[in-house]
């Protein structure tokens, strides 16, 4: 990584990133009506709480649910109804229970349009990492691998930088892989971006940011997508 992309990232202002919530909800706008999508550990379950309800969208969860909801409010929770990352959810009308194998069956299968992860890095051709072996703390990578191959979409829902001012975009990963060519948009609290055959090509900034201060920040080349 370059010192001198992590010397930027210090002057960048900390008022033009979205949290991580606003992410969430700026990725929700974008799944279209009657997609089955799955949503991974962290930052992406948070997705599924702003998909308007008249919209149908069919969350996934491979703990064996098919038909998720929302959150539900604090007197509202079933606890024994739970996704994969262990949060209490709800179910909308029509959902389903189904066999873990089963669930995995559907992953494999090519039956998701869409599945939203959290990463570590994303490399310019669409290699993603988001798991990691240099400490206890970081997570494994569970069934992100059949997620990531069996999905006919993958999303990223990630910050844009590190906590050290390291690019999340980058040219080549450097963590383990999870998966090779798979990422084909980029959401992070400064950009949404497209994976192109060209590399990352950006489709919206955060209101008062431009290309150029965010190449700034970012190891691999970027250019405006054509609309």
């Amino acid at each position: 990584m370059s010192a001198n992309v992590k010397e930027k990232a210090k002057s960048l202002p900390a008022c033009k990133a979205l949290s991580r919530v606003q992410i969430a909800e700026r990725l929700a706008r974008d799944i279209p009506e009657g997609w089955y999508v799955n949503l991974g550990i962290g930052a992406p379950l948070q997705v599924a709480d702003y998909v308007p309800v008249e919209r149908e969208v069919i969350f996934h969860s491979e703990n064996g649910i098919l038909g998720m909801g929302p959150a539900p409010a604090p007197d509202k929770i079933n606890r024994w109804l739970i996704n994969a990352g262990k949060q209490y959810v709800t179910l909308r009308t029509g959902a389903s229970y189904m066999h873990h194998a089963d669930s995995f069956a559907l992953i494999r299968g090519g039956h998701l349009d869409l599945c939203v992860l959290g990463a570590f890095q994303v490399a310019e051709n669409g290699d993603i990492a988001n798991w990691a072996t240099t400490n206890d703390s970081a997570p494994a990578v569970g069934g992100a691998m059949d997620l990531a191959a069996g999905a006919r979409q993958l999303w990223v829902l990630m910050e844009h930088l590190t906590k050290t001012g390291e690019s999340r975009l980058v040219r080549r990963c450097t963590y383990p892989l999870t998966a090779l060519g798979a990422v084909k948009r980029v959401y992070t609290n400064l950009a949404v971006l497209d994976v192109t055959a060209d590399g990352f090509a950006v489709r919206e900034l955060v209101p008062g940011l431009t290309l150029d201060a965010l190449q700034d920040v970012t190891d691999a080349p970027l250019r405006m997508a054509k609309m």
